[in-house]
Order: C-alpha cells, then structure tokens, then sequence
C-alpha cells in the first residue's frame, strides 16, 4: 500500500492538482453567492452541467477531429468561452426565476434552500427528458455522451524523469488558475467587485451608498455561471464525457471544497479545491479507487465538526482590495 503511493506520488500529485482545478472553479460560484446572500445554490452543479452539453455542442458544430498541439488550446477557448456564455446566462435566468420573487418577499432561507433543490431536479430533468433528445438525438436512458474522437491527447508536454504532464492536464490547470487570478482581480480591483464586497459586508448600508443590490446580485451568479461553464469545458477536455447527472457528485465535491476553504471566501475556495484534489488522488493511490469519494466526505464531515469555517475561515465581505 505504502510503496503504490510512493511510486504513484508525482502522478497522483499532477493529477490531483489537474481535478482540483476543476474543483475550485466550480467552488467559486457557491462561495460568491453564500458570501452575498447566505444562501447554498444547490442548483449550481446544474449550471455546471448546462455547461458541458454547451462545450460538447461547441466540439461537435465545429467539427473537430483529432485536434492537438496549439489547435487543442484554440479548441478549449472556444469551448470556454460558449460554455461560460451558456452557464452564465443560465444562472441568471436561475436568479431571477428560483431565487428573486423570495428575496423580494422576505422569504426564510429555508424556502430558497427548498427552491433551490426544486431548481436542480428541474433543469437535470429538462436536460435528461428534453434537450439531449432534441439536440443531441439520444434518449435519457442513453444519456452518457464523449468528445474523445474529437480530441488529440496524451502527448507529454513535460518529461522529467517521475514528473510526466500531459498537455490536457497542463491545459486544465493553467486555463483554471488564469480564472481564478481574473476574478480575484475582479473582485478586489474593479467598482462592480466593490459592489459585491460591500453588500455581503452590509446589504442595507450598501443600498444608502449607492450599491444596486439586484445589480450585483445578478453579476454575482454571472460571474459564478461563467466560472462553472469554463470547468465544464476543462472538464470535458480532462474527462471526455458528459450526462445530465454529471453535476450531482462533482457538485457535492465542489460544495466540499468550499466549505474547506472556508465558504464565503474566495482564496479559500480555490486552496479548498486544489486540497481536496489532491487529497482524492493520494487518498486512491493509498486505499484504491474505490475509497476517492469516501476520502471527500470524510473530509467534509471532519471539517464541519471541527473547523466550520474552514481553513482560511475570512468570509468575502472580509477580503480587503
């Protein structure tokens, strides 16, 4: 067991880092509307979804075959930036049709946690009854789809003895942390981010300021959509293959790692992510493939018994520019 991890350290080490990637972009989008509204979107992990039949679509309608070297980078922008307009579209549409009329009513978090879960089972429903059948002619039974004859992968961008990175890793994990480096930019840097920070720091005192509060609500799901469309894309790059339930467990790893990280907090998210990635990967080479989901909910369970407020703890009305 000890010597499987030993020899699979710089393999489980690249690829944990690759799948934390993915983790901490989709952990973005929980953080960023708990840090505004104290709310857990639960349908978010759906919108991640919306976004990999959209990279899917992308890879599909431009015909692509057997792409690689600059042509696989120019591929995977392409699908980003139409899976990020997807994802992001849908999560506004999301706000303003599960999450608003509450909002204007006063309603208890408790209803929005109950519309939200309403939300997910609605658009996985849509997706797995509807749009696959119309778009992508197969049923839900069938609904497993792959992009892998689309795709040139596996060449070794880095070779270094232990050290070995394909070029879908290595686009996986630069692509995520360029995302990441843009909106914590965003946030800290621009009157819209201001805007953010200001209303989870105080709603009401933000609103005598000047601060639209439906505003930044809605760029505040924008901005989470397009953060979940581009892992999508990434994530069809890493794994190749999609279905209308693909959100459900990636989602729940992704809520992990927010809470990790300390939900609320961007920078936390991000090293929640990345730690949870690589704590699957070793926890795998340890204990076999079998044990990689049993190793994220422990560790969700142990943070919440222990550290609530996850390691970094700072909450985002917190985060100083």
């Amino acid at each position: 067991m000890l010597d499987d991890f030993i020899n699979q350290f710089w393999p489980s080490t690249i690829d944990g880092l690759s799948l934390g990637a993915i983790y901490a972009l989709v952990a973005l989008g929980y953080t960023m509307v708990y840090g505004v509204l104290r709310l857990i979107n639960f349908a978010h992990a759906d919108i991640f979804m919306v976004g990999t039949f959209a990279a899917l679509w992308t890879v599909r309608t431009a015909g692509f075959d057997q792409v690689g070297g600059i042509a696989l980078i120019g591929a995977v922008v392409l699908m980003a930036v139409v899976a990020g307009a997807v994802s992001g579209g849908g999560a506004m549409l999301l706000e303003v049709a599960a999450y608003r009329p509450l909002r204007k009513r006063g309603a208890s978090r408790l209803a929005a946690l109950i519309s939200a879960i309403g939300a997910s089972i609605f658009i996985q429903q849509l997706f797995g009854t509807v749009i696959i059948h119309k778009v992508f002619g197969t049923s839900k039974e069938g609904g497993k789809l792959d992009v892998n004859e689309h795709f040139k992968k596996l060449t070794n961008v880095v070779d270094a003895g232990p050290i070995q990175i394909s070029n879908d890793k290595l686009i996986v994990f630069l692509g995520a942390v360029l995302m990441m480096i843009a909106l914590d930019q965003f946030v800290n840097r621009t009157k819209l981010g201001r805007g953010i920070r200001s209303t989870a720091q105080d709603p009401e005192t933000a609103v005598l300021m000047g601060v639209n509060i439906d505003r930044v609500v809605t760029v505040t799901f924008l901005v989470g959509g397009i953060m979940a469309g581009v892992a999508a894309a990434l994530y069809m790059v890493r794994f190749e293959t999609t279905n209308y339930f693909v959100g459900f467990l990636l989602g729940i790893k992704a809520f992990t790692a927010a809470v990790l990280g300390g939900i609320g907090n961007i920078r936390g998210a991000l090293a929640g992510g990345f730690l949870l990635g690589l704590l699957e990967t070793y926890g795998s080479s340890l204990f076999g493939s079998g044990w990689r989901d049993v190793v994220a909910f422990s560790i969700l369970i142990l943070v919440l018994m222990f550290r609530p407020t996850g390691i970094l703890g700072e909450s985002l009305q917190q985060a100083r520019a």
